[in-house]
């Protein structure tokens, strides 16, 4: 266990963060989840930017890998082109 100061601060600021960050990347999932369900395109359309900046904000974070960040968006956009 810690024994300083500065280590048991920055224990807390670690999980503070953690929980955060999970938060941020569960609702990312969902998003992606619910825009590949998707059977209208229109509706898929609008809702694409919103994703893809969900996305970038992960990927400026250290949450994503970019290139992680980059196939999931490019994946996205092939697959709402293709819609009915």
């Amino acid at each position: 266990m810690a024994h300083h100061k500065s280590a048991k601060k920055r224990i807390r600021q670690d999980e503070k963060k953690r929980l955060h960050n999970r938060y941020y990347k569960k609702s990312t999932r969902t998003a992606l989840k619910k825009v590949r369900e998707m059977e209208d395109k229109a509706e898929a359309e609008k809702q694409l930017p919103a994703l893809f900046s969900m996305i970038d904000r992960l990927a400026k974070r250290n949450l994503f890998h970019p290139n992680k960040a980059a196939n999931l968006k490019s994946g996205l956009a092939l697959h709402v082109k293709n819609l009915g």
